[in-house]
C-alpha cells in the first residue's frame, strides 16, 4: 500500500501526499519505508522557517509571502505547527481556518501538525512532513513553528533561511530573545510596526546584531513590517532571496544541509534507541528488574542504566 501510496503521491496526486501526511505524523511503523521511497525526490525546495513568540503575527506574515510567491509561479507548501489538544493529541487550529484566499489554489498546499508534547517549536513529524512537500514538487516551503518563546529552536535543523518575528510592546524583546532566539535568525522582523516603540525596538536590534555577528558572509537585517496592512512583505521577500543567493555563493547552504542531515540521523537514532529501551522495560524480565530496583531505591539510576545496557544484544529490528 505505501509504495502504491508514494508513487500515486509523486504522481501529483493530492489526496495520496494527504495520507502519506497523515501517516509520518502517526509515527507508525511505515514511516521508515516512506522515507526511503521519497529520498531520491528529496532536496530541492528551498524551506523558509518563521518563528517567534505568540501574536507577532507569523500567520499574517506567512500569508503575505505565500501571495507574493504564488505571484512569481512558485508552488508553495505550508507547515502550520500549532499546539496540540489536551483531548485529542490533535493541532487546535487546523488548516481549514488559516489563510482562507490560498484554500482553493491548486499551488498552495498548506497543512497544520501538531506538537504533540515536543518542545522547539517543533513535532516530531515536522521534519518528514517538509520531506514529503518536498518530494511533491513544492519549489517553497514554510514552516511556522507553535509559537512559545525561546525554546522554538529546532527550526534551524530544518530551515535554510529561519526569519524571527518580534513585535513591540512585549516587554524587552532584545533580552528575552537573547537565550535563543537572536541567535538563529538570518533575518530578524519587527511585526506591528505601526505600534508605538517599534523604531526603538529596530535600532535595539540592529545595534545587538551589530556587535554579534555571527558570520563574516552575513549581516542580519531587521526589518520592519506590518502584516496586517501588507506593509514590509516584499522586502521580507527581498531579504529571504538576498539570503538565499549569500548561501549559494558562499557554499553555506551545502553545508547547513549537511549539518541537518547529521542532527537528524542523531536525533531519529536516539528516538529509536529509546523506544526500543522502552520495549524491552516492558518484555524483557531483566530490564523490567532493573526498573524495580530503581523504583525501590535500592539500585541508583546510573548504575542500573550501566549493567542493563551493558547486558544488552542491540540486533536490527526486522519489520
Amino acid at each position: 500500500m505505501v509504495e502504491e501510496l508514494v508513487q500515486r503521491m509523486l504522481n501529483g496526486e493530492l489526496r495520496s501526499l494527504a495520507r502519506l501526511i497523515t501517516l509520518v505524523e502517526g509515527g507508525g511503523e511505515e514511516v521508515p519505508q516512506i522515507m526511503r521511497l521519497i529520498h531520491p525526490y528529496t532536496g530541492r525546495a528551498y524551506c523558509i522557517g518563521v518563528t517567534g513568540p505568540l501574536g507577532v503575527g507569523k500567520s499574517t506574515l506567512v500569508d503575505g509571502l505565500t501571495s507574493l510567491l504564488r505571484g512569481k509561479g512558485l508552488s508553495v507548501g505550508i507547515v502550520a505547527v500549532d499546539p496540540s489538544s489536551p483531548f485529542s493529541g490533535g493541532a487546535i487550529l487546523g488548516d481549514r481556518i488559516r489563510m482562507q484566499r490560498h484554500a482553493l489554489d491548486k499551488g498552495v498546499f498548506i497543512r497544520s501538525v501538531a506538537t504533540r508534547g515536543s518542545s522547539g517549536g517543533l513535532s516530531r513529524s515536522s521534519r518528514g512532513v517538509v520531506k514529503l512537500l518536498d518530494a511533491f514538487g513544492k519549489d517553497i516551503i514554510i514552516v511556522e513553528t507553535v509559537g512559545v518563546g525561546q525554546t522554538e529552536l529546532d527550526i534551524v535543523e530544518i530551515a535554510d533561511t529561519t526569519v524571527v518575528v518580534l513585535m513591540p510592546h512585549t516587554g524587552d524583546a532584545v533580552q528575552t530573545m537573547k537565550a535563543g532566539l537572536l541567535e538563529i535568525g538570518d533575518i530578524m522582523v519587527v511585526n506591528k510596526a505601526d505600534w508605538g516603540g517599534a523604531e526603538y525596538l529596530v535600532s535595539e536590534l540592529e545595534a545587538v546584531l551589530r556587535q554579534n555577528q555571527r558570520e563574516s558572509w552575513w549581516q542580519v537585517p531587521v526589518l520592519a513590517t506590518q502584516a496586517n496592512n501588507n506593509v514590509g512583505i516584499d522586502a521580507l521577500l527581498g531579504e529571504i532571496e538576498r539570503h538565499a543567493k549569500a548561501l549559494e555563493e558562499t557554499g553555506q547552504l551545502s553545508l547547513r544541509r549537511r549539518e541537518q542531515r547529521k542532527k537528524e540521523f542523531i536525533r531519529v537514532m536516539e528516538q529509536t534507541i529509546r523506544d526500543r529501551v522502552l520495549d524491552l522495560i516492558v518484555k524483557d524480565e531483566g530490564m523490567a528488574a532493573f526498573l524495580k530496583s530503581v523504583e525501590k531505591g535500592e539500585l541508583d539510576p546510573y548504575s542500573a542504566s550501566l549493567e542493563a545496557l551493558g547486558g544488552l544484544s542491540w540486533e536490527p529490528r526486522r519489520r
